[in-house]
């Protein structure tokens, strides 16, 4: 059994990314061999990136309250789904000041990525995510998922539409990202000691 935190990077009220995420945890479940849960970053109170060093040259920050929280759910992770819109060409500035905030709760663990948006359905930043994930010693899951004219790929119920379902290949992703997470676990606490 691995542990998968799905995280949702954006805090917006009018977000589309709440019903992503459903969709995505929904899909998750289906693997028996998951621990699941969902971070929603709207529900998290952390503060401006303004640490006096970089986290990956301080072994205890000393976080408090909300970011003591999410650094706690972020270490027992064996690896992560990202949840993000994509605005003006990037992923939102709130997933990008919790990603730094952190450092060695990213280590050694595999991410994928679920994004949505216009056209692009969300990939230039899930490409940005990407170089930013490297930095952090991650291991990239080649099959994301990119729901392009988010505005149209629900149903008046919230449900996403089964044309989108079929082209996502969302299946694919869980499945590599369950082999990488316990392929690296073991050699990931080894390291870590």
């Amino acid at each position: 059994m691995v542990n998968i935190k799905i995280i949702l990077g954006s805090t917006r009220d009018a977000r589309f990314g709440r019903k992503v995420a459903d969709w995505v945890v929904s899909e998750v479940e289906k693997n028996k061999n998951i621990n699941l849960e969902l971070i929603d970053l709207k529900e998290y109170n952390i503060p401006f990136f303004n640490l006096a060093s970089n986290p990956s040259y301080m072994p205890d920050p000393g976080y408090t309250g909300d970011t003591a929280k999410l650094q706690e759910k972020l270490k027992e992770a064996d690896g992560f789904i990202i949840v993000t819109p994509e605005y003006n060409h990037g992923y939102p500035g709130v997933l990008k000041n919790m990603i730094d905030t952190f450092y060695n709760e990213w280590k050694i663990k595999p991410v994928s990525f679920v994004s949505y948006g216009g056209i692009s359905g969300g990939i230039r930043a899930v490409e940005q995510l990407r170089l930013v994930m490297i930095e952090l010693h991650m291991v990239n899951i080649r099959d994301a998922v990119h729901i392009p004219f988010i505005f149209n790929q629900f149903s008046e119920e919230g449900l996403i539409k089964e044309e989108v379902k079929e082209n996502a290949h969302i299946e694919l992703m869980i499945k590599d990202l369950e082999w990488w997470a316990k392929t690296l676990k073991l050699p990931r606490e080894e390291k870590l000691k």
